[in-house]
């Protein structure tokens, strides 16, 4: 196999900014930062958002069309099926 094709792959801590979710995994991104998580080092992550802070998953906020998307494709291609 060839040496060195790989990422290095290691424990990485990503934290949720808005929530405060913490987790521990193992993925290939990179980090500059580090945090002290369970008695140990590891690389830290910042995340914007996750699924403790997402609207799709917390149900707190809703999605707004404001920019009349749905009421535009509406509007072109209606209930053509239906109204036959």
């Amino acid at each position: 196999m060839t040496k060195h094709q790989h990422p290095d792959y290691r424990p990485v801590v990503f934290r949720d900014k808005s929530a405060g979710l913490v987790l521990l995994t193992r993925p290939t991104a990179q980090a500059t930062r580090t945090i002290d998580y369970e008695g140990a080092r590891y690389p830290l992550v910042d995340v914007e958002i996750s699924s403790a802070s997402h609207p799709f998953w917390t149900g707190r906020d809703r999605l707004v069309d404001t920019e009349g998307r749905v009421e535009r494709f509406n509007r072109r291609y209606g209930r053509r099926g239906a109204a036959q």
